[in-house]
């Protein structure tokens, strides 16, 4: 019985020396292997000179807007104009029937004349002593009246004529030939369109950055993304008190016509000129304590570090703090990273960065 358990004891050890030092045997070799290192590509952290700008939505007006009327009434005897057209300042547009008017005119012309003859007889009679300095005072004062008669019918008459009062485009006529006006009826809209100006408001605390000259630049829906330049030139003198917004006026040039007021813009508004500190966007690691890139090391291993960012701009993003111009920073595959893992770069291929991509089938 003893022998049989000796041997059994004998027997459970020897198993138990193997399997432990299979134990052994396995755990150093997983802490002997390694992870492969990641593939990533990286990118030098460049210092670019940005020109920031401020945003906001304004409304186009035209330099001069009216619309077209008159100030006597009246039946529309000729339209002179086309809807739509171009004019210049004086142009005719309208005439109102004038035939009253005319006849008046011819009426005082001939008082005038009567007055005039009159006057010349009492010169004569006034050198040869026949009557006395007042009647020739009376002839006088009767013939200044006659001519302020036909001044003034001449002035009615011309006030039937409607012209424009500046250079600039129609809109759509509203009256129609042989029609009765009321005083005030309109009967074009006239806008000088170019230059045109834009209107729009700025927070409070971009008021010192928004002076006068500074330069704009303006997109419109419906114009195939096409800019206009111009400048500001006006600023309010207050602030709405409901939102402490203030309200800026630019003008723009605009010589073929394709800004209408009334059009809702995209306004950028050009600020001084700042050096900045940019890596693509896809470098980041996002994640709610904190934004991180990961900055590589003797190009074998990376370190992440924390960054504070700014504004964007296409595929470009500023860091504020935490990085330096010279760093090389990984630019595709932080997700896959942690503190301290190796990486192979490999930069055959690169992510998107540039401040204005203009990628296929957009």
């Amino acid at each position: 019985m003893f022998i049989m358990l000796g041997a059994v004891l004998l027997v459970a050890a020897a198993l138990a020396f193997v399997k432990i030092t299979q134990f052994r045997k396995g755990m150093a070799m997983m802490q002997a292997m390694q992870p492969p290192p990641a593939a990533v590509t990286t990118v030098v952290v460049q210092q670019e000179v940005w020109q920031p700008t401020a945003r906001a939505v304004g409304s186009l007006k035209a330099v001069n807007g009216v619309a077209v009327s008159t100030d006597l009434p009246g039946i529309v005897a000729e339209i002179a104009f086309q809807s739509g057209a171009e004019v210049n300042k004086g142009d005719l547009l309208l005439k109102l029937d004038s035939q009253q008017e005319q006849a008046q005119l011819r009426s005082a012309e001939a008082r005038r004349d009567l007055a005039k003859q009159n006057l010349d007889r009492q010169k004569e009679l006034v050198a040869s002593g026949a009557v006395s300095q007042s009647n020739l005072d009376s002839a006088d004062s009767l013939y200044r009246q006659a001519v302020a008669a036909v001044d003034e019918a001449r002035v009615l008459i011309a006030r039937k004529n409607i012209t424009a009062p500046f250079a600039g485009r129609l809109g759509i006529r509203q009256v129609d030939l042989g029609q009765y006006l009321n005083v005030g009826a309109p009967i074009v809209q006239l806008e000088s369109i170019d230059p045109i100006h834009v209107e729009f408001a700025v927070p409070q605390q971009n008021l010192a950055q928004v002076s006068v000259g500074k330069k704009l630049r303006l997109k419109a829906a419906g114009l195939n993304g096409e800019e206009f330049t111009g400048e500001v030139t006006a600023v309010e003198s207050r602030l709405d008190a409901a939102t402490r917004n203030v309200m800026i006026q630019g003008t723009a040039a605009n010589n073929a016509g394709k800004l209408r007021p009334g059009m809702f813009v995209e306004v950028e508004v050009f600020l001084p000129e700042q050096e900045v500190v940019t890596v693509p966007a896809s470098a980041i690691s996002y994640a709610p304590y904190g934004d991180s890139v990961f900055v590589v090391k003797d190009g074998k291993t990376v370190e992440q570090q924390f960054v504070k960012l700014g504004a964007m701009r296409g595929d470009k993003i500023t860091v504020l703090t935490g990085l330096k111009a010279g760093d090389e920073v990984v630019s595709s595959g932080v997700f896959k990273l942690r503190n301290g893992v190796p990486v192979q770069v490999n930069n055959s291929v690169q992510p998107g960065n540039n401040t204005n991509p203009n990628p296929p089938n957009t």
